[in-house]
């Protein structure tokens, strides 16, 4: 006899885990720091700078770029520093 197999989207399990308030506070920190890593990348590649020179431009150690685009966490005022480097502003938004 086969057993059935049972498949479920990333999406599916997501939403039925956000119904663990303890879960759904963590994966909303999580994406907030993932979606500012994901955003200072994009930036950095599409103003054509390596974190050498975005670190160097902005006063900040190379090592402070890498870190925050592996997602590591950052103050508003670093991720200030690093925006205005590439001629940006920075945008909080609490929804």
């Amino acid at each position: 006899m086969k057993g059935k197999i049972m498949s479920k989207s990333i999406d599916d399990v997501i939403q039925e885990k956000m119904k663990n308030p303890e879960f759904k506070k963590a994966f909303e920190k999580d994406l907030a720091q993932f979606s500012s890593s994901v955003a200072l990348l994009k930036a950095r590649e599409d103003a054509g700078l390596t974190q050498r020179e975005l670190a160097e431009k902005a006063g900040v150690p190379q090592s402070t770029v890498a870190r925050i685009e592996r997602g590591y966490s950052t103050s508003t005022k670093t991720l200030s520093k690093l925006a205005s480097a590439m001629n940006k502003t920075m945008r909080i938004v609490i929804a």
